[in-house]
């Protein structure tokens, strides 16, 4: 009998006993069993802070972020292995596609945040506050790694992807973590996380895994700990009212499966693209992961008028969709996860029947390809139609969470939102409309109650995701019913883990703490020229100091020749009249563009290139006969990999370009944008 196991406390252990037996959901088979009773979860926990924890700490958002791409590539080159673990599930090839490199995506996703991060452990919040009228004494935002862990208590439904989704948020924000998959599909998570450990691309007590029920895992949490709930909203509201949550106040992320609804907009009617691409969209939704997804459709919401074609529509799109083996040819839809769920889907459809009626499929009788139903976790897909769903409210609050779906009409877009809504908080809604007006009237009205909405059209059909895919970069989680947390959300999701901290002091100890430029901050010359140092050479705060330049009417006129530009402003002194200005004024881009004239050092050196330009503003008028010159100060640096061995090994630095005239005071400020080569080419 194969034994799953844990991987805590640095090596791969049993539990005690037998808490679960594990089935192939496909044949009925018993695969394995597994067990984490008898775990010692205070010191699992505390293995992953001390051990894990400094280590990630200690790291930079750079290398987190090629850690995690490292991972992701690796996991890429094994990921046959887990397709064929995966249809053990139940899943098909496109239900096991999203589980794992969806979850791998996750990885690279999160990795390509390092470029939005300092080269820093930590994070720098937004710009700096002056508190002070001499602007001796300013204050800034920094936010830091907790010094806690993570702990993960995911859904059966996507054994990879819920736990990568995760810990590629945690990792990156440099937090250890556990994760407690569920025990009905743990063996998936566990093979990969075997080839995770083996990698040792992460840190040792960066992440560890409990296969088994986890009773104790959260008894120990602290108030640096970070816990993610992904399931029931029934059992979510009771995890996060027990109270070492209230009393520590450890931030609790409740992600609850929701009656999501997708709309049909009144002007897409039958002949039109968005009509057959909401049959197709609806359909995929109902049967893709057998209708085991936290957003998949519930509730379908249709114009009363259109509400016999769409059924006729999506009924004979189910009718072609076969139900077996997924390694069969042809089969589309594969097995509930266990024969547990099969019976609590077929008591939430029961349910549901009362007061509705069901209009396709059978719960007893439907065909199955390659297998024995009788064996494996296999249900029909289940279409109800609710001819009167604001007084029929079961559909609103019970949720068979399998391939489930209820047909209801509306009369008005004010009902089509009011059904929506109804659901009393969902991850995700569509509205599926030609009609940008029609969608923005939606949107606006159901926003508030949904954690995202995809409106979906002919223009973005071809690269849409389509409604149940959550991206990484978007933030993932609704209100209300749907748990009222946040996942994934690109930079978002970092800062769940680290802790914002106001720090207060002179701009030149902040510039320090920070190691970004601080106005007001010492800035000593550069020697030599800040051109002529590589990356590894430059100093923070370090400035070169320009010659100067008085501005002519010929400048004037002959930057207008050569940009084209010949706004009055510069050009006619005989409009200024009503407006700001005294007389001719020099062109904003002509004093930045002559600027770099003075701060250039020509000479080839270890500057590669400029290649931008961030918050570029002109602060005063400059007019014929103004003297300018230029504080041009190292404001940031951020390293940057090498792709590959012929690549130059260089940097990112961020210059801040100060115009100033003959009085001192700044006329126009930039940041430019420049790689620069390093000391080092083996790095």
């Amino acid at each position: 009998m194969q034994r799953y196991q844990s991987y805590v406390l640095g090596q791969w252990i049993d539990g005690e006993g037998v808490e679960a037996n594990l089935y192939n959901a496909i044949t009925g088979e018993l695969i394995g069993e597994t067990s984490s009773a008898g775990f010692d979860y205070k010191a699992i926990l505390e293995y992953g802070r001390r051990t894990g924890g400094p280590k990630l700490r200690k790291m930079t958002f750079q290398e987190r972020g090629r850690m995690l791409k490292a991972l992701a590539l690796h996991l890429m080159t094994l990921k046959k292995r887990y397709y064929e673990v995966s249809a053990w599930t139940g899943a098909t090839k496109v239900d096991s596609w999203i589980d794992i490199e969806g979850g791998i995506g996750n990885l690279f996703a999160n990795a390509s945040l390092r470029r939005q991060f300092p080269d820093l452990p930590y994070y720098i919040d937004g710009t700096a506050a002056p508190l002070s009228k001499e602007g001796t004494f300013i204050g800034h935002h920094i936010m830091v790694p907790k010094q806690g862990i993570a702990v993960h208590i995911n859904a059966f439904n996507f054994p990879i992807w819920g736990m990568l989704e995760k810990i590629a948020v945690n990792l990156m924000a440099g937090v250890p973590t556990v994760v407690k998959p569920s025990e009905f599909t743990c063996y998936l998570t566990e093979v990969m996380v075997r080839d995770i450990i083996a990698s040792k691309i992460l840190p040792e007590g960066s992440l560890q895994l409990v296969c088994g029920l986890g009773r104790g895992i959260i008894d120990h949490v602290d108030s640096e700990d970070v816990v993610t709930f992904t399931g029931s909203a029934s059992t979510g509201k009771v995890l996060k009212s027990l109270p070492q949550f209230v009393e520590k106040s450890v931030p609790f992320n409740l992600e609850a499966d929701s009656l999501n609804a997708t709309v049909l907009g009144e002007k897409a009617v039958p002949g039109t693209v968005e009509f057959d691409l909401f049959i197709k969209e609806t359909v995929k939704e109902i049967t893709v992961k057998c209708g085991q997804k936290c957003t998949a459709v519930r509730r379908i919401v249709v114009p009363e008028n259109l509400l016999e074609e769409v059924q006729k529509g999506i009924s004979a799109r189910l009718a072609t969709t076969k139900i077996g083996n997924p390694s069969e040819e042809g089969v589309r839809m594969g097995a509930l996860a266990t024969r547990t769920q099969v019976d609590r889907v077929r008591e939430s459809v029961e349910l549901l029947a009362k007061s509705q009626e069901i209009v396709f499929g059978d719960l007893d009788e439907f065909e199955v390809v390659g297998a024995d139903k009788n064996k494996g976790a296999f249900f029909s897909p289940i279409l109800f139609r609710n001819d009167d769903p604001f007084n029929k409210v079961d559909v609103h609050s019970v949720e068979a969470f399998g391939p489930v779906s209820t047909i209801m009409p509306y009369k008005n877009m004010d009902e089509a939102i009011e059904l929506a809504r109804m659901g009393k908080g969902s991850l995700v809604s569509s509205i599926v409309t030609p009609d940008n007006k029609e969608a923005t009237e939606y949107v606006m009205g159901a926003a508030s109650m949904h954690g995202r909405i995809l409106v979906l059209n002919e223009d973005c059909a071809k690269e849409s995701t389509g409604h149940g895919s959550p991206m990484p970069l978007l933030s993932h989680g609704g209100p209300g019913r749907a748990g009222g947390g946040e996942e994934m959300g690109g930079m978002r999701g970092v800062l769940h883990y680290l802790q914002r901290t106001a720090i207060q002091g002179h701009p030149t100890t902040i510039t320090a703490l920070t190691q970004q430029f601080q106005v007001g901050a010492v800035m000593p010359e550069a020697n030599p020229h800040l051109f002529r140092q590589h990356f590894e050479e430059l100093v923070i705060g370090d400035t070169v100091y320009t010659h100067k330049h008085t501005v002519t009417e010929t400048d004037i006129v002959n930057f207008a020749n050569v940009s084209g530009d010949n706004f009055y402003a510069h050009m006619d002194e005989t409009s200024l009249d009503g407006t700001i200005f005294e007389k001719r004024v020099a062109h904003g881009y002509f004093l930045l563009s002559k600027a770099a004239g003075l701060f250039v050092d020509p000479a080839k050196g270890p500057v590669l290139l400029n290649y931008g330009v961030e918050e570029a503003r002109f602060t005063k008028p400059v007019y014929c006969g103004a003297t300018i010159g230029v504080r041009f100060t190292v404001k940031e640096k951020i390293d940057q990999e090498k792709r590959d061995e012929e690549d130059i090994a260089k940097g990112i630095v961020k210059f801040l370009v100060d115009i100033f005239d003959e009085t001192g005071e700044t006329v126009g400020l930039a940041t430019i944008l420049t790689m620069v080569r390093k000391i080092d080419q083996s790095r």
